[in-house]
């Protein structure tokens, strides 16, 4: 069984930061790709950031310069660092990852989600 775990979400001020970490744990033989994904009311899920697993990243336009993902091969885990935090940026945070099991199956899985929100 492989699972990802989230960590981080909480109420921040306008201009303030939060890290959310997401962890996988399980039968894991190898983890590809790992991002973040976010849902705010009413709204659909939108990709905010992913990460390849030789550390290539991209970001949605509305994020650049604010977030940073990153990931820490050794502990199968990716971050996401939120700076300069805006209204807007309230959601849901779902981390999700492109893993391959011990029993070579092909898995993509999601995280539980973790509450963002900015307010004053």
């Amino acid at each position: 069984q492989v699972q990802l775990v989230e960590s981080g979400g909480g109420l921040v001020q306008p201009g303030g930061s939060l890290r959310l970490s997401c962890a996988a744990s399980g039968s894991i033989r190898s983890i590809h790709a790992m991002g973040w994904y976010r849902q705010a009311p009413g709204k659909e899920r939108e990709l905010v950031a992913a990460v390849t697993s030789g550390g290539s990243t991209n970001a949605v336009d509305s994020v650049k310069g604010r977030f940073t993902i990153s990931r820490d091969n050794g502990k199968n885990t990716v971050y996401l660092q939120m700076n300069s935090l805006k209204p807007e940026d309230t959601a849901v945070y779902y981390c999700n990852a492109d893993i391959t099991s011990l029993f070579l199956r092909r898995l993509e899985l999601w995280g539980q989600g973790t509450q963002v929100t900015v307010s004053s």
